[in-house]
């Protein structure tokens, strides 16, 4: 009970902050608050307590193994044993074997492809319909901003934004702000297997549980975006008619150009972090022991945030290592943060501070992120930059609240 009050803490906690970092104060929409806080319960119970919900949500994982084994057969003819297939020669160490670039991440390229099939086949686009239609009927949001919205857990943070081209330049400032807080609050489409095949060993149902965190993050995006700028959003919009294929095979193959940029971007980002991280490790291991250990970056994260992942709900024993997680994820991505989250050893979580965890990572929100959307959508209406990059730099915040926000509903609700 007492680990439910301190989810239900860190709610009204982040509810809270936002209302402090209001542009006005005066106009706190309770309708949009009630009704999302309301859809975040709805959708939680509904899909991981209804059992035929749950049962077909948690079959999805099902299409996790399917897909990493097509994959797998792709990447072995194309990659021979350093993509999984056999090996010339007797190996010592099988484990030693696995390539993250050539095995694992090529699952992108696939998804990619697959996605833009869907999006000509007319699939992707009746499911986002049904979804902006549902946000504008809830939540009270423009048809602009709700297709948007709707279209970025599918397609991502930039690819959606696209839909609506013709009409960013007619969004308030308000709806400007609300895309990007949702777009960094979510995680797209194009990564939901890949997480997933990455978190399944500590997380059972892991694709079923990011699905689901990414649809929660949806109205809780929308509602910390209102709280902190406060507006109309009333902008009307269909889809924008440019976003089109010709047909199958052009689909497949802009989703696969799509796609090897975001692999080489993955490969690229993952190498140079990894090898900064460890030169701050290397310049801080001169400075004395701090508790009987040495000082590390992961260590500093770890004291940073642990306050903030308490209040989500993990107990303050496991906080400093959840805390790690949440400044990677924040300093450097939620990939990293997954990556060591699925690495962590046997009782450094609890099952029930892993799952909160998985929930309040599940965002894009982070510095590069925000660099790559100030990049993209200056490109698609350069007369707003001045707008969008003070919003966009905001948007970090309200789009790591809103997933922090989504963690600490699955602290408080008996789903765990």
């Amino acid at each position: 009970m007492l680990v439910h009050l301190q989810s239900a803490l860190g709610i009204v906690a982040i509810i809270a902050l936002a209302w402090v970092l209001s542009e006005n104060r005066r106009a706190f929409p309770w309708r949009t608050v009630i009704v999302g806080l309301g859809l975040q319960v709805g959708i939680a119970l509904l899909l991981l307590k209804v059992p035929v919900a749950r049962d077909v949500l948690f079959s999805l994982n099902g299409v996790v193994d399917a897909l990493a084994a097509a994959t797998k057969a792709g990447t072995s003819f194309v990659f021979g044993y350093t993509g999984g297939g056999p090996t010339p020669f007797a190996v010592a160490n099988p484990a030693a074997m696995s390539s993250f670039a050539f095995q694992i991440l090529p699952l992108v390229i696939v998804i990619s492809a697959l996605a833009a099939l869907l999006w000509y086949w007319r699939i992707l686009p009746l499911i986002v319909g049904g979804f902006a239609w549902a946000l504008q009927k809830t939540m009270g949001i423009g048809g602009a901003v709700g297709l948007g919205s709707a279209a970025t857990i599918f397609l991502g943070m930039i690819e959606a934004p696209l839909l609506i081209r013709p009409y960013l330049a007619k969004l308030t400032r308000a709806e400007l702000f609300m895309l990007f807080s949702v777009g960094l609050a979510t995680v797209a489409g194009t990564v939901f297997v890949l997480y997933a095949t990455i978190l399944e060993p500590a997380v059972p149902g892991a694709l079923g549980h990011i699905l689901v965190a990414s649809v929660m993050s949806l109205p809780a995006a929308i509602l910390i975006a209102r709280i902190m700028i406060p507006g109309i959003s009333e902008t009307d919009a269909i889809a924008a008619p440019g976003f089109e294929y010709r047909s199958s095979m052009d689909a497949i193959a802009r989703g696969t150009e799509d796609g090897l940029k975001l692999w080489l971007s993955i490969v690229a980002m993952l190498l140079v972090i990894v090898a900064l991280v460890a030169l701050a490790d290397i310049i801080l291991g001169h400075f004395p022991e701090f508790a009987g250990s040495p000082v590390t970056v992961e260590r500093i994260f770890g004291w940073i945030f642990a306050p903030i992942v308490w209040l989500y709900g993990v107990p303050w024993d496991q906080a400093p290592t959840a805390g790690a997680l949440m400044g990677d994820k924040t300093v450097l991505n939620e990939f990293v943060a997954y990556l060591k989250l699925s690495g962590l050893p046997q009782g450094a979580l609890d099952p029930r501070a892993r799952l909160i965890m998985l929930y309040a990572m599940c965002g894009f929100a982070n510095l590069g992120s925000v660099g790559i959307m100030i990049a993209g959508v200056s490109g698609l209406v350069p007369e707003r930059r001045h707008e969008i990059v003070p919003l966009a730099m905001r948007a970090l915040l309200s789009g790591t609240m809103a997933s922090g926000l989504t963690g600490a509903m699955i602290g408080l609700l008996p789903v765990t």
